[in-house]
C-alpha cells in the first residue's frame, strides 16, 4: 500500500503581514527616496551622531526617552564628562549617578543605565553587545533600545518603532484605527522598510521626519514630501 500523504503544515504568518504585503512597492520605494533626501537636506545636527562608541549612544538613548532633545544635549556633555567609558559608570555610587542626571526626570532611567554598565562589565567584558538577544537580555533595554544601538553603533538594518516613528508610519501607510494597537504591523513594517546598507539613516531621519515635520499636533502636511503619498491626508481631503 503506497504511504499516506503527509499534509504540509502552512506556515503561520506574522500578525499583519498580508496588510504589508497590500502595500506597492511603488509606494514604499518613494517613501524611502524622499525620506532619505529629506533627511540630507533636513536632518538635525545631534552629538551622539558624531560618534560610533556604542557606550555613548546607549546613554543618549536612555537620556532621550519621553525627554525633549534640546534638555538631553548638554545633560549628555555632562554625564560623558564625569563617566566616560562604560567601567566608570558602573564603577560609580547609583545615588552619585542619579545626581548627575538631575534635573531630566524619570528618575529610574539612571538607576537602570548604571545596572547595564554592571551588566556589561560583568558580562562582557566592559563592551556593549551588538546581538539583539545578548541586548534584550540586559535589564532595563527594551527593543526600540535594542534596535537604536544596533542600527546606530553597529550599522545593522534593525528595526526600531518609538513614538514619533510609529506615529509617522501609521499616518503613511495605514492612516485608520488607534496605532498602539497596531505595534505588531508598525515594527513589522519598520523593518521591511529599510533600504539594505541603509539602516543608520533611515532610522535617524524616520526620528526627525516624526519630530519636525509629522509632528503629534499640528503636522506641517502642506509642506511635506509625503503629502501625496500619505494615507491619513488622502483620508481626509
Amino acid at each position: 500500500m503506497p504511504s499516506p500523504k503527509k499534509s504540509k503544515k502552512k506556515a503561520k504568518l506574522k500578525p499583519g503581514f498580508s496588510q504589508i504585503q497590500g502595500i506597492p512597492l511603488s509606494k514604499k520605494r518613494k517613501f524611502q527616496r524622499r525620506l532619505l533626501k529629506w533627511y540630507a537636506e533636513c536632518g538635525r545636527d545631534l552629538p551622539w551622531r558624531r560618534t560610533g562608541d556604542p557606550y555613548k549612544i546607549l546613554v543618549s538613548e536612555v537620556m532621550l526617552q519621553q525627554t525633549q532633545v534640546d534638555r538631553v544635549i548638554p545633560k549628555f556633555h555632562e554625564f560623558l564628562q564625569k563617566y566616560p567609558t562604560v567601567q566608570d559608570l558602573a564603577d560609580a555610587c547609583p545615588d552619585d549617578v542619579r545626581q548627575t542626571w538631575y534635573p531630566l526626570g524619570y528618575n529610574i532611567r539612571p538607576y537602570r543605565l548604571h545596572g547595564i554598565a554592571c551588566e556589561t562589565v560583568e558580562r562582557y567584558g566592559g563592551r556593549i553587545p551588538s546581538q539583539e538577544d545578548e541586548l534584550l537580555s540586559m535589564k532595563g533595554i527594551g527593543r526600540y533600545t535594542a534596535g537604536a544601538i544596533q542600527s546606530f553603533a553597529f550599522q545593522k538594518d534593525a528595526a526600531i518603532l518609538d513614538t514619533n516613528v510609529m506615529r509617522v508610519l501609521h499616518r503613511i501607510f495605514l492612516g485608520t484605527g488607534d496605532p498602539k494597537k497596531q505595534k505588531a504591523i508598525l515594527w513589522l513594517l519598520s523593518g521591511k522598510l529599510i533600504p539594505k546598507g541603509k539602516g543608520y539613516d533611515f532610522n535617524q531621519a524616520l526620528m526627525d521626519f516624526g519630530a519636525m515635520v509629522c509632528t503629534a499636533r499640528k503636522p506641517f502636511c502642506l509642506l511635506c514630501p509625503m503629502r501625496n503619498i500619505c494615507h491619513a491626508v488622502s483620508s481626509h481631503e
